[in-house]
């Protein structure tokens, strides 16, 4: 069993101390305000001195919102989630950065909302980086030419209406006429075939969504698509901005709204 001395106690003692005195805790300014108004998904915030337009801020519960209207004593904000969790009162801080969505291969096999977090409960999103959800699209001059072909496995459409990487197409029509399907049988056709295909659900039922990710991943074409859901529970703003999730990328995307 070993013995403690009173030196060997000491020693130990002035090395605790040493540390103590030679810790800096690092300092963050971060710019905060208070809740002085909220309702129908629109919150007035007063304090936040330095906010930006479109910049994200954080509530108190955790939920996000977007700068909007920039006033001289107050500033307006969109609130990306459940707004009736806010009250008077509550404090909000700024986060310095506009608004932005995860970018990256980690992004693959996953469904998102429309900030890019997770929903399919397989945990977080190591992405690589991030991308402004407004930014000036290409010009023209920019863009790589239209090339490469996308088959969508459907003989019909393939022979009468020819698609290339990086082109939009419309798929319109009324309800119940086939529109998703061509675009899930275009989806799953794609696989190993080296292209990303990203499906943004805006409106649709969260049922709908879940029975349509249960579909690619019965035929194995997960491997190669993003799923990005504002369904119809979501606020408002999150069914605006879901979109711009896959805009500028050169992939299929397949946009269902109600």
């Amino acid at each position: 069993m070993a013995v403690m001395t009173a030196s060997h106690t000491e020693s130990i003692a002035d090395l605790i101390k040493k540390q103590i005195l030679a810790f800096e805790a690092p300092v963050h300014m971060v710019d905060v305000g208070t809740v002085t108004e909220v309702g129908d998904g629109i919150a007035r915030i007063k304090g936040l001195a330095n906010a930006m337009a479109s910049e994200l801020v954080e509530f108190a519960n955790g939920v996000m919102g977007i700068v909007f209207n920039l006033e001289e004593n107050s500033v307006g904000v969109i609130i990306m989630g459940e707004h009736t969790e806010i009250e008077e009162g509550d404090l909000v801080r700024s986060t310095g950065r506009i608004v932005s969505v995860p970018v990256g291969e980690a992004l693959i096999g996953r469904v998102v909302n429309a900030l890019g977090e997770p929903l399919d409960g397989k945990g977080p999103i190591n992405a690589s980086g991030m991308r402004p959800v407004e930014r000036i699209a290409p010009t023209v001059i920019a863009r790589t030419s239209v090339d490469t072909p996308v088959q969508t496995g459907i003989k019909a459409i393939d022979a009468l209406i020819p698609i290339g990487r990086g082109q939009r197409e419309l798929i319109i029509g009324d309800r119940q006429t086939g529109k998703t399907a061509i675009a899930i049988d275009t989806i799953i056709n794609q696989k190993g075939k080296d292209l990303i295909c990203i499906y943004v659900a805006i409106g649709q039922k969260r049922a709908q969504v879940v029975q349509l990710v249960a579909t690619l991943e019965k035929y194995g074409a997960m491997d190669h698509t993003i799923v990005v859901a504002a369904t119809a529970s979501d606020p408002a703003a999150l069914q605006y901005i879901a979109h711009c999730r896959a805009a500028g990328s050169e992939a299929v995307a397949a946009t269902t709204m109600v």
